[in-house]
């Protein structure tokens, strides 16, 4: 629910997904974090209230937040045992159909919305697809990082996938974003629920493990990832997107010349 200029993160992603072609939702949530259900709710007072007082700008505002009765579901991760861990607890959902998982605190500036980027590669190779991008050798151990094959210089073939490898055991310095488009065919794995990494259940270690069933390729994907489950990451991002706003972008360069001018 972190607002990054006037939207919360959680509405970035549902957009995103929205673009790419996607109809039906799924948030895995946990215990205290019922206000991202709420949040696509109706607020009958609150719409009630701005069309009496004829705030019809603010109703408009209210739109992206609207879901199609029966469209959105939510289901409880009752332990954070990991991400692979997450996706499984909406195995009910996911049933026997490709899927596509956005980690929102990823958020990604594009002028094609990552996810859709992914569809579109999807419907050119099948199977799975994730978007990666180069990340410093040294920072390797942060991410799922992939082992890899025939490369294009956008579409790359993956042949294995290791959580989190040190610098000097990383196959290479790709790294998958919160950008995922999966086939069912890793429930089976996940289902295991096999512990990796930090003692989690990890999607990169499924994800791996369907290399050879299906087909897998990382893409990567054309526009700037901003990390906001990190503190300056938040903070750059709530720069860049408000540039992009023709209603804001003006004051805002006015008011970081300021801050330029002090440094």
């Amino acid at each position: 629910m972190l607002t990054v200029v006037d939207r919360p993160l959680i509405q970035y992603a549902i957009d995103e997904a929205r673009a790419a072609g996607i109809e039906e939702f799924c948030l895995i949530t946990g215990r205290g974090k019922d206000s991202l259900i709420d949040y696509f709710d109706i607020a009958y007072e609150l719409e009630a209230t701005l069309h009496e007082r004829h705030k019809l700008d603010a109703l408009k505002a209210l739109e992206p937040s609207s879901i199609q009765a029966g469209s959105l579901v939510a289901v409880r991760q009752q332990e954070p045992l990991g991400l692979g861990h997450a996706i499984w607890c909406a195995r009910s959902f996911i049933g026997d159909d490709p899927f596509a998982i956005l980690l929102p605190d990823d958020i990604v500036q594009a002028k094609t919305p990552c996810l859709k980027q992914l569809a579109d590669a999807y419907y050119q190779t099948g199977g799975s697809v994730v978007a990666v991008t180069e990340v410093p050798k040294e920072h390797t151990n942060r991410y799922g990082i992939l082992e890899t094959g025939a490369d294009d210089g956008r579409m790359v073939e993956v042949r294995g996938l290791v959580e989190k490898p040190k610098p000097e055991e990383a196959p290479s310095n790709l790294s998958i974003i919160g950008r995922y488009i999966l086939t069912p065919e890793i429930m089976p794995h996940l289902s295991k629920l096999e512990k990796g990494a930090g003692g989690e259940v990890q999607l990169t270690d499924a994800m791996a493990k369907t290399i050879g069933e299906v087909p897998f390729h990382g893409l990567r994907y054309e526009g700037r990832r901003f990390d906001c489950g990190n503190k300056v990451g938040f903070l750059e991002a709530q720069i860049a997107f408000s540039l992009e706003r023709p209603d804001l972008a003006d004051d805002v360069r006015a008011f970081l010349k300021n801050y330029v001018t002090e440094l």
